[in-house]
């Protein structure tokens, strides 16, 4: 592993106990081994340090990298056409489309959403999905962090879109075995870089047998678990009609519960669940801006505020920009308080770095500090966008996006330098996942199902109108 000397930046350090967000001050990383070896804010002197290579960083603001909590990487296969559409998003289009597409096709589109990721000063992803041992091998050699994760339901997903739900324990076996296959070959791996989680993927679409099954294999192999809670209605009517509760009490009843769940989206959590999920120590994952592409996202956030716990933020679908997720959180999480100010801007910055490190249980994320890992991301202070600076974290958080991140490190390894991707071909991923989106979209029109959008735009890449 190299060293490296960071020099001329300013940092985005820890904020004094009780504060919000991360105080701004001029400072020196040291970085070997793939860690910050140490902060030294000002200018170092005396020799400790002349074997390092000097970077010089001027004009940068080094910031923690952006955890991005919960995403689907694969899904990016979607954009710009299901946020324009009515129905049930989940079952008509996201499952049918995570089976249609090919190992190499979810691969591209795959290392298309990490490329965004590395343009947003995003370091650590969190993917939920199926079939990811597919596309869990491009997703690592971008160099990003990760926590992957095959999702497992034992109703049969592919028939809820028309209106069955039929459990069945040998297609949630199927999941099962996936995810202890994904273990075997993924979990710890690239010098720990890559992890495994186990999820379920819903309430209503989960048997008790399958919430057991789920826990039982992350206690045997010590991994964090998520599920994405609350999402949609027809997952709220199900849960319903079948066990007579929320889905919240329906997890309670089964232990499902506990502070190692990373629990996604909360939109029809009750307040009386929001109680339930503090008292267990259950994350919130909030991904605002995808859950308010038709409108505010409905979540009851005043009382996971009041509750105080844990949020932290993730872009969902179709998107891996994190700025759009702080900025929308911003503004939901006010509106709930009234018009506010509250949360403030360095709040919702934590949500994007020390919670998410906290709901990971990775303290060395999320943070600069001594001993913690060395993924950073450098912002452009001379973009106007950064100007005038008076708040750098009030810029970022209300006004920030991708076009300000010229780097990208992980682990001390720059992903992105001064713009430039150093782990993946930009152009090549772009063509690859744009052939993969016609080419699924081709098969999901074959197989009858409803298409969103009926052509493609005639655009420079030779598609036809």
């Amino acid at each position: 592993m190299s060293r490296l000397l960071l020099t001329g930046a300013a940092c985005a350090l820890p904020g004094a106990p009780g504060t919000d967000g991360p105080r701004i001050a001029p400072a020196t990383l040291a970085i070997e081994g793939g860690r910050i070896a140490a902060v030294i804010e000002g200018t170092p002197s005396g020799t400790d340090f002349a074997d390092f290579e000097p970077v010089d960083c001027s004009g940068r603001l080094i910031l923690p990298g952006l955890i991005n909590a919960h995403t689907h990487a694969v899904l990016l296969a979607l954009r710009g056409t299901i946020e324009d559409v009515e129905g049930n998003l989940v079952y008509q289009y996201m499952v049918p489309v995570s089976y249609l597409l090919t190992g190499p096709e979810r691969s591209a589109i795959a290392r298309l959403a990490c490329a965004e990721a590395i343009r947003s000063g995003t370091t650590t992803l969190v993917d939920p999905l199926r079939h990811v041992a597919d596309y869990a091998p491009a997703m690592a050699a971008s160099g990003l962090r990760l926590w992957l994760a095959e999702s497992c339901a034992d109703a049969v997903t592919t028939e809820v879109g028309k209106g069955t739900y039929r459990f069945d324990r040998a297609f949630g076996q199927t999941f099962l075995n996936r995810t202890e296959a994904l273990i075997e070959r993924f979990h710890n791996s690239e010098d720990g870089r890559v992890q495994v989680m186990a999820a379920a993927h819903g309430p209503d679409n989960c048997s008790p047998w399958m919430l057991e099954q789920v826990s039982e294999l992350a206690a045997r192999h010590g991994l964090r678990r998520t599920i994405h809670l609350s999402q949609i209605i027809s997952e709220k009517t199900q849960v319903e009609a079948l066990h007579g509760c929320t889905s919240t009490e329906y997890l309670a009843r089964n232990g499902f519960l506990g502070d190692d769940l990373l629990a996604v989206h909360w939109t029809f959590c009750t307040e009386k669940d929001v109680g339930i999920l503090a008292e267990n120590g259950v994350h919130f994952i909030h991904s605002p801006a995808s859950m308010s592409a038709k409108g505010p996202h409905p979540a009851p956030v005043k009382a996971i505020q009041e509750a105080g716990i844990n949020i932290a933020l993730g872009s969902d679908n179709m998107t891996e920009d994190m700025f759009q997720s702080m900025k929308t959180a911003l503004v939901l999480h006010r509106g709930a308080w009234g018009r506010s100010v509250r949360p403030s801007p360095g709040r919702v910055f934590d949500y994007a770095t020390v919670n998410a490190a906290k709901a990971l249980d990775r303290p060395d994320l999320g943070r600069i500090a001594e001993g913690a890992a060395a993924d950073l991301a450098m912002i452009d202070l001379t973009q106007a966008t950064m100007a005038p600076t008076v708040s750098a974290i009030s810029n970022l958080v209300h006004y920030g996006h991708p076009g300000l991140v010229a780097d990208t490190m992980v682990a001390g390894r720059f992903l992105m330098r001064d713009r430039r991707l150093t782990t993946i071909d930009e152009p090549a991923a772009v063509a690859e996942a744009q052939a993969a989106t016609r080419s699924m979209w081709t098969k999901f029109e074959a197989e009858g199902h409803d298409v969103p959008v009926p052509r493609f735009d005639a655009l420079t890449t030779g598609d036809p109108a």
